[in-house]
């Protein structure tokens, strides 16, 4: 395995994502919890050691699964990733209430990253809010040792990810962003990593493969 630096630590260069996890009868709330065991422990024997689920992923399931699943290994032999999800506006008053259920749910007593979820032209605005106090919770959930580095992914255009930076450039660590060959060009990748080299912001990549849909050549 590749391991790449991050600060101090050491993250292998792939990581397991838990959004697409082996399902039931095609039913994307029923994880199959077995097949994701087998698959956890071979990322392990690999050498991954970066897992990353969220809130909503298959229907609030990946959250507790991959919680009883990295639950069987040391706790410093993995670093966990999951996101506070403001794709929902709902959620934007539920902070506190969502990041405890989230440490019950993965069975661990912090995270070591922790995301925004989504930052896009629906929620920008209440992202910014800080009638919310999304912002102001998290860092005092860092301070803590509850979160041990924050940033945020993004599907929104890149004025919308500059926004975002102006306001709170200063905390973010990373950023996670849809980096493949198609999107480059199509959601602007490129300029999205020029912004994030402006700022001096690492750039963790979900989709590389476009979440591995077959395309047609015509």
């Amino acid at each position: 395995m590749i391991y790449k630096n991050f600060q101090d630590l050491k993250l292998s260069a792939l990581g397991m994502g838990a959004m697409r996890l082996p399902v039931l009868d095609g039913d994307d709330s029923r994880i199959d919890e077995t097949a994701t065991k087998e698959m956890v422990a071979y990322a392990m024997e690999q050498g991954v050691n970066y897992y990353d689920t969220a809130w909503g992923y298959h229907d609030g399931n990946s959250e507790l699964v991959m919680g009883r699943a990295l639950k069987e290994y040391p706790r410093d032999c993995f670093y966990l990733a999951t996101k506070f999800p403001g794709y929902d506006l709902s959620n934007m008053t539920k902070v506190e209430e969502i990041f405890e259920k989230q440490l019950e749910k993965c069975q661990v007593e912090y995270f070591d990253f922790y995301l925004f979820h989504n930052v896009c032209e629906m929620n920008i605005d209440a992202y910014l809010d800080e009638k919310y106090g999304i912002y102001d919770y998290l860092m005092k959930q860092k301070a803590n040792g509850r979160i041990r580095h924050l940033g945020f992914s993004a599907h929104g255009s890149y004025d919308v990810m500059e926004r975002f930076l102006e306001k709170y450039r200063k905390r973010m660590e990373f950023c996670q962003i849809q980096l493949n060959y198609l999107d480059w060009s199509f959601q602007d990748a490129k300029a999205k990593v020029e912004l994030l080299k402006k700022y001096n912001i690492p750039v963790w990549v979900m989709e590389p493969l476009r979440g591995g849909r077959p395309y047609a050549l015509t």
